[in-house]
């Protein structure tokens, strides 16, 4: 049983043209027809008639679960996951450093074709002590997963290959290609990635590359077919 995954960085939904635009965001999402989606920088307001969140999950056919790591003046702001299989756990990890802007995991747990997954989506900080940090964090959340296969996905920003956060994944994550997602115009740097364990699950990686992709975010959205 094939099932596609993908991690994207909607920006607010703030395009190149500097116009937002969740309906924007949507059909490239239906461009992509993933069945479990990573999202960053999603602003949304529960209860809005606009809410971002809700135009997403209705274009997508997806539950969506948020991980909103501030609260603003204008609604809630984080990541958030959609999913078009049943979830049966939910964890919300924090994995903020102090003094820098807060960030999250959403990590939750499904069954694949008898398959036990572990998913962990997030949205790292820029400083690189801040990553290391946070990723020291996310391989302690691994260590404990009696999980079949674990998926960990997001945007980790970092930009650098032999930085030292992406060597410690590397110890628990076979090395997958590094593929340029940033930024979306003309992609130079593979902030976004995608981690499948055990690896041989993974069949196929590749970033999405339309004309409304290219426009709709500063990030191109990552995508994999994994094998269960």
């Amino acid at each position: 049983m094939a099932v596609r995954i993908a991690t994207y960085n909607i920006h607010r939904c703030i395009g190149r043209d500097r116009h937002q635009s969740p309906e924007r965001i949507a059909a490239v999402l239906q461009e992509i027809d993933a069945d479990l989606i990573a999202l960053q920088e999603v602003a949304f307001s529960p209860g809005h008639p606009e809410n971002t969140l809700a135009i997403l999950e209705e274009a997508t056919g997806t539950k969506a679960i948020p991980g909103f790591t501030l609260l603003g003046q204008h609604g809630f702001y984080g990541n958030a996951l959609l999913s078009r299989l049943e979830i049966s756990k939910i964890n919300h990890i924090d994995i903020s450093v102090s003094y820098r802007e807060p960030r999250g995991i959403i990590g939750v747990e499904l069954t694949v074709n008898q398959c036990k997954v572990a998913v962990l989506a997030t949205h790292l900080g820029l400083i690189a002590g801040e990553r290391r940090r946070q990723v020291t964090r996310i391989l302690s959340e691994l260590e404990t997963t009696r999980a079949d296969a674990i998926i960990l996905l997001g945007d980790f920003n970092e930009w650098f290959s032999l930085g030292r956060p992406l060597r410690w994944l590397h110890q628990q994550f076979k090395p997958t290609r590094t593929l340029a997602t940033f930024p979306a115009h003309r992609p130079l740097f593979g902030l976004d990635r995608i981690w499948i364990h055990p690896e041989d699950r993974l069949l196929s990686l590749r970033v999405h590359i339309t004309a409304l992709s290219k426009t709709a975010s500063d990030h191109l959205p990552l995508v994999a077919d994994v094998d269960f």
